[in-house]
């Protein structure tokens, strides 16, 4: 086994390999081999970045007694299981939690019971195309947010909350909404539906039903450019 490289040897190691890709030319075997090489290294050491700004933000909020965790911005394709063992004495005093700007693709039965006390969650920015049943633990929910995600449903778990008040899913594909449902909801304020290619009913029939603000786009109208 070869030994160990650092942090500071890597980087040498990236830079000889652009190197030797200049000198041997684009066409070459070995540049590609090089480059591949280097490409990797980058790819290690963004990866050991990451992973190393999630542990100081847990354990910034575990040492501060916080009752948020930021872990928005950490290139996450998933819930790191570790952070559960190192919260597991703090999670009812967390009542803020975001993930926005991540890779999720999904979420966790186990990620919604545990942190059952949260009244704000923050998803946006992320791939999600659906939420766990368990999200109806969230009794005490008030508000999320799920813009610019995938969703081509309208998650009717949320339905279910009582507490909850504004809901976000501006820049999703949802094409019908549950305005029946939501009508119920005791203490929603607010559900944002801009920029999704909703049917001409909901456009329609929801005005009426609803005590709500509901945020609609003109129909056909694009969002923005990021």
């Amino acid at each position: 086994m070869g030994r160990r490289r650092w942090p500071r040897e890597r980087d040498c190691a990236a830079q000889g390999a652009r190197r030797h890709c200049r000198r041997a030319g684009p066409h070459s075997s070995r540049a590609a081999w090089w480059l591949a090489a280097g490409a990797r290294v980058c790819m290690l050491k963004k990866m050991g970045e990451a992973v190393a700004r999630v542990a100081r933000k847990v354990n910034e909020t575990v040492e501060s007694g916080s009752d948020t965790l930021d872990l928005a911005e950490c290139k996450l394709v998933s819930f790191p299981i570790g952070i559960y063992k190192v919260l597991r004495n703090v999670t009812d005093q967390i009542h803020l939690i975001t993930l926005a700007n991540n890779e999720l693709k999904s979420l966790t039965s186990k990620f919604m019971t545990t942190f059952c006390q949260l009244q704000e969650l923050r998803l946006e920015g992320n791939f999600l195309h659906r939420l766990p049943n368990e999200v109806s633990t969230l009794q005490h929910l008030k508000a999320i947010d799920l813009s610019r995600n995938q969703f081509q449903d309208f998650p009717e778990q949320l339905t279910s909350l009582p507490a909850l008040e504004t809901i976000n899913l501006e820049e999703n594909e949802i094409v019908d909404v549950p305005v029946e449902k939501l009508a119920t909801m005791p203490t929603l304020r607010s559900v944002n539906l801009r920029f999704n290619p909703l049917n001409a009913e909901v456009r329609v029939i929801a005005p009426p039903l609803i005590k709500f603000e509901m945020l609609m786009s003109p129909e056909g109208a694009r969002a923005p450019p990021p």
